[in-house]
């Protein structure tokens, strides 16, 4: 008994593709991420930010201890002794005992090196703020990068296997036409060249997809990150502002690097000051009260009974450096040559602030030149492959004339795709380059994103 089979029309075909794309789209928005959500999910994994911000605790403990050093202290001090004595020319055997317990306060007064130290404290605060905005900074351009990075690779195995696609209908058509006398082997042997070209194209996407994966997976802790593909109805963002002076300036005023460098600069200045402070005096008041008790006696008194002995003191101890071997002179020397690094490091990296932030700015321009080239580029490459498959009907055209064109169109497709997504990170990158990059920049990016934040 044989079965009775139903073709689908052309309209049903078309309701079932309907519904796929609809259940794709549903299963995208359930089970992508999107640019902002794995960046929180990187904020709490990634180790190199995570040894930032350590370091950052670690920065703030060490400012306090240099705080420590204008304040007063205090100690308590307490012991407990027994002496045996043995006198044998009075004949006399004795064990005396003594307990003590005291307790003293120091106050710094005049000490001009703690005081510079404790302003280096508070500068390498500000300091260790800046290295956890670099960090930062830092952590939202990989993040973006490694986003687009996927979806970069996704787009180009989707091509790819649409051009195998094409490649395999047009290498069909080649074999009929051969068969029925129309074209020549040539054709046909020039589609199946092609055709195994775009399988080993197929195969190099799909493990460059898998790394692409890992990658972002390492980044953010997550396994198995899909990231939600670019919205085809939103525009890239636009580059505000459009003054490459007004980004210059702020890299030169607001970049955590520059910022880093100046205040390394004033820590040297105030290491200058605490060398010539070894030459000049120092002046501390201290207190302090001891209690002592001498059982049976003292050693220097052994006919001395049971007594307490109280000693309370007070007063400021002053000290005048007069000759150290001339190493305080040479101290001086090395703190001021190391100013003049600290001046020049300022420099530098003020320098390499403002070339980098130019050439993100003229990097972000050209690759948005070259979105709308690639568009009106792509444009071109569609007529041009209808264009040489009318030809090739007609007989004006061979199989290569198509199969070239099919590939420029898919590679003009893969280089437009890429160029969106460069723009996109581009625009972080250059916020970094000036010093001005926050988290929140990311929900700008993020807005050009299918779906919602999860």
């Amino acid at each position: 008994m044989q079965a009775n089979t139903v073709t689908p029309t052309p309209r049903l075909r078309a309701i079932g593709c309907s519904i796929l794309t609809l259940l794709g789209g549903m299963a995208l928005s359930a089970q992508a991420q999107s640019l902002t959500g794995l960046y929180d999910s990187a904020r709490g994994y990634d180790a190199a930010y995570q040894s930032a911000r350590a370091q950052y605790e670690a920065n703030l403990a060490k400012v306090e201890q240099t705080r420590a050093l204008i304040l007063p202290s205090a100690s308590l001090t307490a012991g407990a002794s027994r002496t045996h004595l043995d006198v044998t020319s009075a004949a006399l055997q004795k064990t005396v005992g003594n307990q003590s317990a005291g307790v003293s306060v120091s106050q710094p007064l005049y000490r001009p090196a703690n005081l510079a130290t404790y302003e280096q404290g508070k500068r390498q605060l500000l300091q260790a703020e800046e290295q956890l905005r670099v960090a930062e900074q830092d952590l939202v351009v990989r993040v973006a990068q490694a986003y687009f990075d996927v979806l970069g690779a996704q787009d180009s195995l989707s091509f790819v296997k649409a051009q195998k696609t094409a490649v395999a209908e047009q290498l069909a058509a080649a074999k009929r036409n051969f068969e029925v006398g129309t074209a020549t082997i040539t054709d046909t042997r020039e589609a199946q060249a092609r055709f195994d070209l775009v399988v080993a194209q197929e195969i190099a996407a799909e493990n460059d997809l898998r790394v692409k994966k890992l990658a972002l997976d390492t980044l953010t802790g997550r396994t198995g990150a899909e990231p939600l593909p670019l919205n085809p109805k939103s525009g890239l963002p636009e580059l505000k502002p459009g003054d490459l002076g007004l980004w210059v300036d702020q890299a030169e005023s607001e970049h955590p690097v520059v910022k880093q460098a100046r205040l390394a600069l004033e820590v040297a200045r105030l290491e200058v000051d605490k060398a010539k402070a070894g030459e000049k005096p120092t002046l501390d008041a201290y207190a302090g009260f001891t209690r002592n008790l001498n059982l049976n006696g003292t050693t220097a008194n052994l006919a001395a009974s049971t007594s307490h002995v109280n000693a309370a003191s007070a007063g400021v101890n002053f000290t005048l450096p007069l000759y150290a071997g001339g190493a305080l002179q040479n101290r001086i020397r090395e703190t001021l040559a190391l100013e003049d690094k600290a001046r020049a490091d300022l420099d530098n990296a003020s320098r390499t602030v403002v070339q980098t932030t130019r050439t993100a700015f003229l990097g972000l321009q050209s690759g948005q030149g070259q979105v709308k080239a690639l568009e009106a580029a792509e444009a071109s490459s569609q007529s041009a492959l209808d264009a040489n498959k009318l030809g090739y009907q007609v007989g004006v055209r061979i199989n290569i004339d198509v199969l070239n064109a099919q590939s420029q169109l898919y590679q003009t497709k893969a280089s437009l795709a890429k160029a969106r997504y460069d723009v996109l990170v581009g625009g972080l990158k250059l916020r970094q380059a000036s010093g001005v990059l926050k988290p929140e920049d990311l929900q700008e990016v993020n807005g050009v994103l299918q779906g919602k934040s999860d």
